[in-house]
């Protein structure tokens, strides 16, 4: 079997207990991509490596996705584990993955990443019943994904169901924003505090004078100073939003409305007028 995870336990602080040391866990790739359903070693291996230490843990993920019912049950072991749980997604969560990122108790995003959600699918055969059948399990995996998203966004069933619907893209500030993760990742502070108030800019003179306005400027209505509450609320409004859907909407609307105006340009036209036509552009190929 190939795992699809790696722990790396890093070293504890001096005179600290090494079994309570911070462990990374990171998830690469496609979430089980050999058999996890009916599979009772594959979990019990992810678990017997979850279990192997007591302290906080940080998950790196970066996978298109997967197996969902993989997902989840190392959704559920990271819930139930009892410390405390920092997801970090450094290029994709899509799909089953972005189910796994829901378990953290806080979820950082790189500002370069990505994560999509979209309805489950499965391949299916039989008569009418069992195709029937597959659509009601479908739905009952839908629902128990949608827990998932609620308990981390807060946001209702209605609103997320329609995002999964249209296949949902999002860059680290939407995620942000629908509150799917919980802030965007930071350059580390590597400098200390004394060289950091060496390279405070110069304010300049405190009881400098300011230059005199002139007439032209004092009559001119003074600029409010911008928010930055306002500002940072903008940002994050200008976040990433993608739906497959929406796309192929918009190019369809596009066709028609090409087509539509070609419809209008030959309106009124006789056949024989059209068909002059025809024949002067074969002349001129």
């Amino acid at each position: 079997m190939n795992k699809f995870w790696k722990w790396v336990r890093n070293k504890a602080p001096d005179g600290e207990d090494p079994g309570l040391a911070e462990r990374t866990l990171f998830l690469n790739g496609t979430i089980a991509s050999e058999s996890w359903f009916d599979d009772d070693v594959t979990p019990a291996l992810f678990k017997s490596d979850l279990d192997s230490g007591k302290g906080p843990i940080t998950v790196w993920i970066n996978s298109p996705g997967g197996d969902v019912w993989a997902a989840a049950q190392i959704y559920n072991m990271l819930l139930s584990y009892g410390e405390k749980v920092t997801v970090k997604i450094d290029g994709l969560a899509a799909s089953a993955a972005s189910v796994i990122a829901m378990a953290g108790d806080e979820v950082l995003v790189s500002p370069v990443s990505m994560l999509m959600i979209h309805n489950p699918s499965t391949m299916a055969m039989g008569d009418k019943d069992d195709l029937a059948q597959a659509i009601s399990m479908l739905d009952s995996v839908k629902d128990s994904i949608l827990n998932a998203y609620v308990k981390k966004t807060g946001l209702s069933k209605n609103k997320l169901s329609k995002l999964m619907d249209d296949e949902t893209w999002m860059d680290a500030n939407k995620a942000v924003e629908l509150h799917f993760a919980d802030r965007v990742m930071e350059r580390p502070d590597l400098y200390h505090e004394d060289e950091q108030e060496k390279k405070v800019p110069d304010e300049g003179d405190p009881d400098e004078k300011e230059p005199e306005k002139s007439k032209e400027q004092e009559d001119q209505p003074a600029q409010e100073s911008e928010d930055p509450e306002k500002k940072d609320k903008d940002l994050i409004h200008t976040g990433f939003l993608y739906s497959s859907r929406q796309m192929a909407a918009d190019f369809t609307n596009k066709v028609k409305k090409h087509y539509a105006v070609i419809s209008k340009a030959e309106e009124g036209r006789s056949v024989d007028a059209l068909m002059d036509r025809l024949n002067l552009l074969r002349t001129m190929m």
